[in-house]
């Protein structure tokens, strides 16, 4: 029998059947996203199975209703769990950290303690101006005074060239001259000079007085003002210290603005002393330069009584000679 035939339809029939079981195979391979997945991947698998393997959407992401990170420039000025400021609040504390915003924040005690020392050293200043125009203007107005009379040979004369004008110096050679009159017919010159003298000196001590008027405000305030200061500071801090204890916390940002509150009043108060009592100082120095003048003054006033004493005694003992 002869086989050929039938070995001919055989391998077709195994040819047809083995394009039948690699179709699949080779479509899958094809539909498939994934380049390196298995092809023996059956219909039969799991969903849930299926759902893992199966690649991400490629879709638009859902919109996220959610505001960007604020940056410490524009961050809301609140307050973070444990009762510190947030970093904004802190760097707009330290912008507002002005002489004058602490000033507004400050304790009622505290801003009546800068006002009081702002009121001396307004007076300080004052007194300044004042006494620096009075005093140069006498000590010029004396200083001319000595040298009209400097060449005068009795009190009428020394008087006589003053004039009108207005002066210790003039005071004296006043006193003297009444003196001098109310003494007529005592032959003691002695006792005369003596009386003059004391009218000289209630003249140079009342003068004294009244060009040392306002150094004891220098004095007072140089003296006080530190302490005035340093009293609104301490009270300045103890009501920081309690501010802490009610926020528990001892931040920086929260310590810093009332104690430096607190510390303004002792810069003011040091801001009062200081001129103060350089300004006491020079006052003392330019007074005692003012009294030398004036005793200079009271000395050629005595002078002129004594020329005028002897001239009167050498004439009356011309007259009885005669």
């Amino acid at each position: 029998m002869n086989m050929s035939p039938f070995r001919a339809a055989f391998g077709v029939m195994f040819t047809l059947a083995a394009l039948s079981l690699a179709s699949p195979s080779s479509a899958q391979q094809k539909t498939s996203p994934w380049p390196h997945q298995p092809p023996a991947l059956s219909q039969s698998q799991p969903p849930a199975l299926s759902a893992q393997a199966a690649p991400p959407a490629q879709g638009p992401a859902p919109a996220v209703d959610a505001q960007p990170a604020p940056t410490p420039a524009t961050s809301d000025t609140t307050a973070a769990p444990d009762g510190s400021r947030s970093l904004k609040s802190t760097t707009v504390a330290l912008r507002e950290l002005s002489p004058w915003s602490m000033f507004v924040s400050a304790d009622i005690l505290v801003k009546a303690v800068m006002i009081g020392l702002g009121f001396a050293s307004l007076v300080t200043w004052t007194i300044f101006i004042a006494k620096m125009i009075e005093l140069s203007l006498i000590q010029r107005k004396l200083r001319a005074a000595l040298g009209a009379i400097s060449d005068a040979r009795s009190l009428a004369e020394a008087q006589f060239a003053l004039g009108a004008k207005g002066s210790v110096l003039s005071s004296l050679l006043s006193a003297a001259m009444r003196e001098a009159r109310l003494s007529a017919g005592i032959s003691s010159d002695t006792g005369i000079k003596e009386r003059a003298g004391s009218s000289f000196a209630e003249i140079v001590r009342a003068e004294a007085r009244r060009i040392r008027l306002g150094m004891g405000v220098l004095a007072t305030i140089g003296a006080t003002a530190p302490f005035v200061g340093l009293f609104g500071t301490v009270w300045g801090i103890m009501n920081s210290f309690i501010g802490i204890s009610k926020s528990q916390t001892t931040n920086l940002a929260v310590v810093a603005p009332g104690i430096a509150e607190a510390l303004l009043a002792t810069a003011f108060g040091l801001a009062a002393a200081i001129p103060a009592v350089i300004i006491y100082n020079h006052f003392t120095r330019m007074t005692k330069g003012y009294l030398e003048l004036v005793g200079r003054s009271s000395g050629a006033a005595a002078r002129l009584l004594s020329r005028d004493l002897d001239r009167t005694h050498g004439s009356s003992h011309s007259r009885a000679a005669e």
